[in-house]
C-alpha cells in the first residue's frame, strides 16, 4: 500500500465544476456577423455561445412553445424569433431584451430572411403567405399571397435601389415579388418537389434554386427564364453561392461557385456556369446524417454544416473541405463514459446513438480536430465478431493489451486474444481469436471487471448473481449471491481482494473474492443503483442511480458522507480519474458533469468560519459589557442569535430610562429606523417566535410597535413573506 495512505485524507465534498448541457436540440442555427457567436435553438429557447471558449453568452427564454425559426440581422443588433405560438419577437441582441412582440401569421412560420440593410424581415408560413415586417417598428409592410403550399425558402435581393423578394414553397413554384409595386412579377416553374434553397449570384444576374427533386436550376433573374438545370443526385436541403475569388484547393481558375448539402450528408461545391463538381467533402466515417442547413462564414472561408443528429461541423474551404471543428449539440441519453488519452485530457462518451463522441475537457463541448495531435487519431485496430445478441459490456486486461472480455445478451462471456494486435496501424479486417466461450448466466450480462493482477475477473447479471472466474482458462471460481434484483455493475478494489457491486434492489455490496461472502451492504439510494466505484485507495465508494443522485460513502463506517445532485434523470455513467480528484457522470438527461474534490477547500472554509464566529462572539460579549447596544444588536442579527437579542431588548425595557423612546433607548430606535428590508424580515420572524411565549410578549409587542411606528404600510408590503 502506498505511503500516502498513512496520511490518507478521506473525501467529504465534491462540486460540479464543468457541465456539458444540450446546446442544440434541432431546428435553426445561426452565427453572428462577426463569426464569434453561435446561436442555437433549445426547445422553446435560444442559446448564444462563444465559439472560442464554449461559454454561454446569452439565453433568450421562450414562451413554452417550440421555436420554429429565427434570424439575426446583418448588423448584429437584433434577433427575430418565431414559435408555434404564432408570436414573433424582436430581441435586442446585445441586452437580450424584447423590443417588439406580435402575432404574424395564422400558422407557424417556417422560414425567415432579413434584408442586407437590417431594416426588413420576411416571414414565410405554413398558411402559404409571405409577409414583410419593419424591424424597428414591428409592423407589417407587405402581405403576399399566391403560393399553394407551405413556404419553404426566402431570399431578399436589392439591386439598383430595387427591392425584390424571392420565395419558394412545397407547391414546387418560385415567386418573385416586387416590394415597390407590392405584387408578384414572375412565377418560375421547373422543379417537381419542394424548394429548399435560394440564392443570388454575386453580380445579381442569376438566381440559383435547389429542390428535393435532386436538381439545381440557374435562372436569368432579369428575363425570368430558366438557363440551366444541373442534376445533383441527392435530395437538396440547402444551397448557397460562394463569394468571388474564393480560393479552392487544387483549382487554378477563378470560377463562380455554389455549394449544396442534403441527404448524402456531405458538402459539395459546384461551378455555376457548367455545373461541374469542383470539390467534395470526404465522407465522415461511421456516420449517417442529413445536412439540413449550411452557414457560409465569409471572413474565415468556412462552411458550417448543421446535421440531422444535432451536430455542427465546420469545414475549411481553402483546405479541401477539411473538418476543423465540431460541436455536438445534443448527446441524447448518455450510456457510458471514460477518460482517454495519456494525461486523461479527453472524455469518450457513449450515447444511445451509433457514434462515440470524444470531448477535449479543456475546451469542453467544442472538439477541435488537429491532425498533428496524437489524441485526434482514433483508428479501428480490429473487430471482434462472435456473439449472437447485443453486447452489453467489455473489459480489457489491466497490465497490458493482452486480451479483452465481452458479455452479451446471449448470456455468454468470450475471451478474445489481443496479443497479435498491431497498434501502429488501422486494420478493420483483423479478427481477434476467441480462446474460450462460457455460458455464464441465465439472463443478460450487464458488467465485467478484470482484477488489477489480470488473474481473475467478475461478471454481474440480471439473474441477480455475481460470478468470479479464472482469466487463464475461464473456470468458475465462485458465485456471490445476495442481491434481490439484477446486478448492474461490478468493480475490483485497487488494494484489497474485494469487489463492489450495485443492483436494482437499491443496494451496494462489497464481496470477498476469496470466500465469495458479502462483507458490507450500503443502503441509501431510493431507486436502482446503476454504478459504483472505489475511491481514496479503496477506502471509499461513489455510486450513482436511477434516482438521479451520486452518493459518496465511507466503507469503514458504512456512512453516506455526501449526496451530489446536478442531474434530473437516471445516471447511467460514472468514471473516476486516475488521481481520484475528479469524477465524471452522465445520464438520461443528456448532462455530463465533472465533479471536483473540494474536501480541503471546505475544511479550510469551515476553519475560517469557526474562527470568525469565535471572534464575533467575543466582540458581542464586549459590546454588551460596554452597553454598546447599537453594535451589539447589529452583530447579534448577523450572527442570527434571536435569544441574545431578546435578552438585550428585555433588559433595556426593564431599565427604561427614556419615556419618549419607543423601545426604551433612543439609540435603539435609530437602529430600528435604519434596518434593511432583509433585517426587517428577520426581525419580524424573531418577534413572531417571541410572541408565542407569554414571558416574552411584552418585548415582542414593543418591538413590533417600534417597527410599525417607524415604517409605512407600503414599505412593509415590499418585504418578502409579509402577507404570510
Amino acid at each position: 500500500m502506498p505511503e500516502a495512505i498513512g496520511k490518507l485524507q478521506l473525501k467529504s465534498s465534491f462540486k460540479a465544476t464543468q457541465t456539458i448541457k444540450p446546446l442544440y436540440t434541432g431546428g435553426k442555427v445561426a452565427i453572428s456577423p462577426d463569426e464569434n457567436l453561435l446561436i442555437t435553438t433549445i426547445g422553446d429557447s435560444i442559446e448564444v455561445t462563444d465559439l472560442q471558449n464554449g461559454k454561454k453568452v446569452l439565453h433568450l427564454s421562450g414562451d413554452s412553445e417550440l421555436i420554429t425559426t429565427f434570424a439575426i440581422t446583418p448588423d448584429g443588433n437584433y434577433i427575430v424569433t418565431s414559435s408555434r405560438s404564432l408570436v414573433v419577437k424582436i430581441w435586442d441582441f446585445k441586452t437580450g431584451q424584447i423590443k417588439k412582440s406580435f402575432k404574424a401569421h395564422e400558422a407557424p412560420i417556417i422560414v425567415m430572411d432579413i434584408d442586407p440593410t437590417s431594416s426588413l424581415v420576411a416571414t414565410g408560413s405554413a398558411d402559404s403567405t409571405v409577409k414583410v415586417w419593419d424591424i424597428e417598428g414591428g409592423f407589417c409592410t407587405h402581405n403576399f399571397r399566391g403560393h399553394g403550399g407551405i413556404i419553404s425558402a426566402l431570399k431578399f435581393h436589392l439591386e439598383n435601389n430595387r427591392w425584390t423578394l424571392v420565395s419558394g414553397a412545397d407547391d414546387c413554384n418560385i415567386r418573385i415579388w416586387d416590394l415597390q409595386e407590392r405584387k408578384c412579377i414572375a412565377v418560375l416553374k421547373s422543379h417537381v418537389s419542394v424548394i429548399r434553397g435560394l440564392d443570388m449570384s454575386n453580380d445579381g444576374r442569376f438566381l440559383i434554386s435547389g429542390s428535393r427533386d435532386k436538381v439545381v436550376n440557374v435562372w436569368d433573374f432579369d428575363k425570368k427564364i430558366l438557363l440551366k438545370t444541373f442534376p445533383i443526385f441527392e435530395t437538396i436541403e440547402t444551397l448557397g453561392v460562394l463569394q468571388l475569388h474564393t480560393t479552392i484547393k487544387n483549382m487554378e481558375e477563378d470560377f463562380e461557385l455554389f455549394y449544396t448539402g442534403g441527404d448524402k450528408g456531405i458538402i459539395r461545391i459546384w461551378d455555376i456556369k457548367t455545373g461541374k463538381l469542383i470539390q467534395t467533402q470526404e465522407p465522415e466515417k461511421n456516420t449517417k446524417h442529413v445536412i439540413s442547413d449550411i452557414i457560409y462564414l465569409r471572413k474565415s472561408n468556412i462552411l458550417t454544416a448543421i446535421t440531422s443528429n444535432q451536430s455542427i461541423l465546420f469545414y475549411q474551404i481553402t483546405s479541401g473541405l477539411k473538418r476543423v471543428k465540431q460541436i455536438v449539440g445534443y448527446n441524447e441519453e448518455v450510456i457510458d463514459l471514460t477518460y482517454v488519452g495519456k494525461d486523461e485530457t479527453h472524455l469518450a462518451i457513449a450515447t444511445n446513438t451509433e457514434q462515440i463522441n470524444l470531448y477535449n475537457i479543456k475546451i469542453w463541448s467544442i472538439d477541435v480536430d488537429n491532425e498533428n495531435s496524437d489524441d485526434s487519431q482514433v483508428n479501428c485496430l480490429g473487430v471482434c465478431i462472435g456473439h449472437t445478441a447485443a453486447i452489453g459490456t467489455v473489459a480489457f486486461s489491466k497490465k497490458s493489451l493482452k486480451f479483452c472480455l465481452t458479455g452479451s445478451q446471449d448470456r455468454t462471456i468470450k475471451y478474445w486474444d489481443l496479443s497479435h494486435l498491431d497498434r501502429s496501424r488501422s486494420d478493420e479486417n483483423f479478427r481477434p481469436k476467441v480462446l474460450y466461450t462460457n455460458k455464464a448466466h441465465d439472463k443478460d450480462i450487464n458488467s465485467i471487471a478484470v482484477a488489477p493482477n489480470d488473474k481473475i475477473f467478475a461478471t454481474g447479471s440480471q439473474d441477480k448473481s455475481v460470478k468470479i472466474w479464472s482469466v487463464n482458462d475461464g473456470k468458475l471460481l465462485g458465485t456471490c449471491s445476495g442481491h434481490k434484483r439484477g446486478v448492474w455493475s461490478v468493480q475490483f478494489s485497487p488494494v484489497d481482494q474485494t469487489i463492489v457491486t450495485s443492483s436494482g434492489d437499491k443496494t451496494i455490496k462489497i464481496w470477498s473474492t476469496t470466500n465469495f461472502s458479502c462483507l458490507k451492504t450500503f443502503e441509501g439510494h431510493t431507486n436502482t443503483v446503476l454504478k459504483a466505484s472505489f475511491l481514496t485507495y479503496g477506502t471509499q465508494l461513489i455510486s450513482c442511480g436511477s434516482d438521479g443522485l451520486l452518493k459518496l460513502w465511507t466503507i469503514k463506517s458504512n456512512e453516506c458522507i455526501t449526496t451530489l445532485d446536478n442531474h434530473t434523470e437516471k445516471i447511467w455513467a460514472l468514471t473516476v480519474r486516475k488521481d481520484e480528484n475528479v469524477v465524471a457522470s452522465g445520464g438520461a438527461d443528456s448532462l455530463i458533469n465533472l465533479w471536483e474534490d473540494c474536501t480541503v477547500e471546505e475544511m479550510e472554509k469551515r476553519v475560517r468560519e469557526e474562527e470568525e464566529q469565535i471572534l464575533k462572539e467575543q466582540n458581542l460579549a464586549n459590546y454588551l459589557l460596554k452597553k454598546d447596544y447599537q453594535n451589539a444588536i447589529t452583530l447579534a442579527m448577523s450572527l442570527n442569535q434571536p435569544f441574545r437579542l431578546l435578552n438585550l431588548f428585555t433588559e433595556i425595557l426593564d431599565n427604561r430610562a427614556e419615556d419618549i423612546s419607543i423601545t426604551g433607548s433612543e439609540s435603539i430606535d435609530k437602529i430600528i429606523a435604519t434596518l434593511s428590508k432583509e433585517d426587517i424580515e428577520k426581525m419580524l420572524q424573531y418577534i413572531r417566535d417571541w410572541n408565542t411565549n407569554a414571558k416574552h410578549f411584552r418585548t415582542a409587542q414593543t418591538m413590533l410597535h417600534a417597527i410599525l411606528k417607524t415604517y409605512s404600510s407600503n414599505e412593509l408590503l415590499e418585504i418578502n413573506g409579509i402577507k404570510e
